[in-house]
């Protein structure tokens, strides 16, 4: 190989680097821009929240649940967590960042990467979750509540499969 070939190859690969690494280190939102997202996977009838919520004043005592929403078991930190950490108290059709600013449903993605900076910023990039369209263009994500449950976000585990079978070989 010629010293020139070579230097030439080492130029390229370095820019080649260099262009991959700001591309995912690039978070694909600019400040403000919504990411478009399908709408939030919402129990059946129970958005929005101001139709029960809208005249009822928020109650901050952490507590299990009697009359309603006994159906969520909280198991995302739960010794130091409770609805109203995620949840707006005073607009229940919004969550609310750690700062009092209200996000949409929408945009849930804001509220969890709060505390999981790392998941969301592989989110962000294509690598946690799943993103449709194109590399370098349109892009569309599903939200964290779309594969995970926000109240409890851990998957079941998984029963292990056999390995698989290697296929026959002609003549073997």
């Amino acid at each position: 190989m010629s010293r020139r070939f070579a230097l030439s190859l080492a130029v390229v690969t370095m820019g080649l680097l260099a262009s991959s690494t700001t591309t995912l280190s690039q978070a694909p939102e600019k400040p403000g821009a919504r990411l478009e997202t399908p709408p939030p996977p919402f129990s059946e009838g129970i958005f929005p929240c101001s139709v029960c919520h809208g005249e009822m004043p928020p109650n901050r005592v952490r507590r299990q649940l009697t009359d309603m929403h006994t159906d969520i078991v909280l198991k995302h930190d739960e010794q130091h967590r409770w609805c109203l950490d995620c949840h707006d108290a005073d607009n229940r059709d919004f969550l609310h960042l750690a700062n009092g600013d209200r996000v949409p449903f929408e945009e849930s993605y804001r509220v969890c990467g709060q505390c999981h900076g790392e998941k969301y910023r592989d989110w962000q990039a294509g690598v946690h979750g799943r993103r449709t369209g194109e590399w370098n263009g349109h892009k569309s994500y599903l939200l964290c509540p779309h594969c995970h449950n926000p109240h409890q976000p851990r998957f079941k585990a998984l029963a292990p499969k056999p390995a698989p079978k290697p296929p026959m070989r002609p003549g073997h």
